[in-house]
């Protein structure tokens, strides 16, 4: 799913979308979540970095950015696929299609984004320095 997908579902304009304010975040998060990617993946810890976009509180991964000493919209956890396969959110049966599609790390930060509504994978580029 592109960025573009999840902001705007085609019948709001993308001022309306209440994910708006996660593009605004992710831009202003981007040097810091690519860090960290590339930390997951040179460390071992995994092949498959993902970020964790909510705004309420969530146990999965571990919180890197908090959207309360940010004043941002919302707070960042990093995870792995081994976490999201470890606890049941990507089933065994489907690891290999999440792999398939997986896009370039160095290039899309993979997140999870998490609202009332549900939750999804977005890759969303690196903001190009």
């Amino acid at each position: 799913m592109e960025p573009e997908e999840l902001l705007n579902n085609g019948e709001n304009k993308k001022g309306d979308s209440p994910l708006a304010s996660l593009e605004v975040d992710l831009r202003l998060y981007s040097e810091s979540l690519k860090e960290v990617a590339i930390e997951i993946i040179v460390e071992g810890l995994s092949r498959y970095p993902i970020f964790v976009a909510h705004q309420h509180d969530v146990k999965l991964g571990e919180m890197i950015l908090d959207k309360e000493e940010l004043n941002t919209d919302w707070t960042i956890h990093a995870s792995t696929l081994e976490e999201f396969e470890e606890r049941g959110i990507i089933n065994k049966m489907l690891k290999q299609r999440f792999v398939d599609s997986y896009k370039d790390p160095h290039k899309y930060m993979c997140v999870f984004v998490i609202v009332p509504e549900g939750a999804n994978f977005v890759y969303f580029p690196y903001v190009k320095e």
